[in-house]
């Protein structure tokens, strides 16, 4: 359980940096790795607890990131 956390927090920093030096969020660095390590511990917790998600945990932190990027900026812009 631990591992997969860890690596949740890893695989999400990645896409949140990955995403601002592509030019997909023009959010900040270190404001993109937070929002997709909060996405992607939400949507960790959320499997945890229903069993709702991906069979990988990794695809899981992977999707969870992404949408947390796209809804969370969005939804605070006019």
């Amino acid at each position: 359980m631990f591992p997969t956390m860890i690596g949740t927090v890893v695989i999400a920093g990645i896409i949140g940096y990955l995403s601002e030096m592509t030019g997909f969020t023009r959010n900040g660095i270190l404001p993109s790795i937070i929002i997709c390590v909060g996405g992607a511990f939400l949507f960790y917790f959320v499997r945890l607890m229903f069993g709702f998600g991906f069979s990988s945990p990794g695809v899981n932190a992977i999707v969870a990131s992404i949408g947390a990027l796209i809804i969370v900026p969005f939804h605070w812009r006019k």
